[in-house]
């Protein structure tokens, strides 16, 4: 069970690592089902496939079934297990934990602040369209180094991409678009309407998960960082909801 130190914020859980023989997959689509269905159960923090040798990497922080397991990937594929181990993850600090994000926020207002700043004073809807361009360019940056990680992660909680796994390429997509509309001043009051109306959808599944206290990889900065879901995250949406509203009303 996990333990938390208050005073330090560090927690540190044990992680069980299970071995599998996974059979029925024949191609890339098919490792990424596999993977993509087992994420989406409780207590389940990681997977990795391989279709070349038939075998699967599981971690989870509680035992789960391998009935569970098989009911989860259906009738195409079938999974036997052939081990496991438990291991104590290193003590993490909460900073240590989100570190590349508090980085990049850090960059990102700095350069807004930089670009705002002019003729002795600082234009503030300048500065933060310049912040928004920024938010969506690198966080689009780095769900596009590996789309299909990053889909993998976000089926398991957003609410259109859990029913339609496509959902999750057009985001990353639809967030490259955003950051390029922003740093160019296009059509300002339709580029804020789509943030809003994106950003609104996308902070229910956070929300969901954070308030089912759900133990899964938040999808904000892709594959690339192995960054837990948190009310971080809600700040994060609700960052960019706040500011496309304030600029819609600024604009009318």
């Amino acid at each position: 069970m996990p333990a938390v130190t208050a005073g330090n914020f560090v927690c540190k859980y044990t992680v069980m690592t299970h071995q599998y023989t996974i059979t029925g997959m024949t191609c890339g689509g098919c490792e990424a089902n596999v993977k993509g269905s087992l994420l989406k159960l409780p207590f389940i923090t990681a997977v990795e496939v391989s279709k070349a040798t038939n075998s699967g990497t599981v971690s989870m922080e509680k035992h789960v079934p391998l009935a569970t397991l098989q009911q989860a990937l259906g009738t195409k594929y079938s999974i036997t297990e052939n081990g496991h181990q438990a291991m104590d993850e290193p003590a993490k600090s909460w900073l240590a934990t989100y570190k590349p994000i508090l980085l990049l926020f850090g960059l990102i207002t700095a350069i807004a602040i930089i670009a705002g700043y002019s003729d002795g004073s600082l234009d503030g809807m300048k500065a933060m369209r310049i912040f928004m361009s920024g938010f969506f360019l690198s966080f689009s940056f780095f769900k596009l180094l590996d789309l299909n990680g990053f889909a993998d992660s976000y089926s398991t909680y957003d609410i259109i991409a859990k029913k339609w796994r496509g959902w999750a390429y057009v985001y990353a997509f639809i967030e490259l678009a955003l950051g390029l509309a922003f740093a160019l001043n296009l059509e300002p009051l339709l580029t804020n309407g789509v943030t809003l109306v994106v950003m609104g959808i996308s902070i229910v599944g956070v929300l969901q998960a954070v308030l089912n206290k759900r133990k899964i990889q938040c999808a904000c900065l892709g594959a690339v960082f192995n960054l837990p879901m948190s009310t971080v995250t809600i700040i994060e949406d609700a960052l960019m909801i706040g500011m496309s509203a304030m600029a819609i009303c600024y604009i009318c």
